[in-house]
């Protein structure tokens, strides 16, 4: 049975993304969101994201990269268009999820985000019970009770990967200072993203 939130195992596509701030390691789901993990790879070993800054961050909810403009306004795939939504019941935007920012249906381009909230409200735990036949079963419940994320996210952003070390990293970014928009008044900055295929 897939497990999103389990340790990598042998074989398994990771990345390593380096800020300025530290690492933070992710596993990819290349069975699960192909175009996704195919597009953010192919930017990653093009250089396409280094040097790129989180343009958007916001405390308890998530940070936002992968824009060359930093802006959250431009950026885009591989394919020099945008690419469709890839939703899979196993994958959701608990804590540490690595998904695709866009601005509606299939509009994926090269942003992305890592949610970085702790908790999820209890009105919305609550909410999650009544819904165990409508795509939130039990252990999907559990998971959010157990980790924290934005489960309101599921099935609007496609999740393509999860971070398994580096949460302290994803916190020191996310408590950063912010001005207008949510930007960083300090850059927070992507070096480079290792592929370890």
């Amino acid at each position: 049975m897939f497990e999103q939130l389990a340790k990598p195992q042998s074989g398994e596509v990771t990345i390593t993304l380096q800020t300025n701030f530290g690492n933070m390691k992710f596993r990819m789901f290349p069975e699960k969101a192909p175009k996704a993990c195919e597009n953010f790879i192919t930017h990653a070993k093009n250089g396409y994201y280094d040097d790129l800054i989180f343009h958007r961050v916001i405390n308890d909810f998530m940070i936002q990269g992968g824009d060359p403009k930093g802006t959250g306004t431009g950026g885009e795939s591989i394919w020099g268009k945008p690419f469709e939504d890839e939703f899979d019941l196993d994958l959701r935007n608990y804590r540490g999820a690595l998904s695709m920012a866009n601005s509606g249906p299939d509009t994926n381009g090269s942003q992305f985000f890592v949610v970085q909230a702790h908790t999820v409200p209890a009105v919305m735990l609550s909410q999650m019970e009544g819904l165990s036949e409508q795509g939130y079963p039990y252990s999907v419940q559990e998971n959010y009770k157990k980790v924290g994320g934005t489960p309101w996210l599921d099935f609007k952003h496609t999740v393509f990967g999860q971070l398994y070390d580096g949460f302290d990293v994803l916190d020191a970014i996310a408590s950063t200072k912010v001005g207008l928009g949510d930007k960083p008044l300090e850059d927070v900055r992507i070096l480079a993203i290792e592929v370890n295929e």
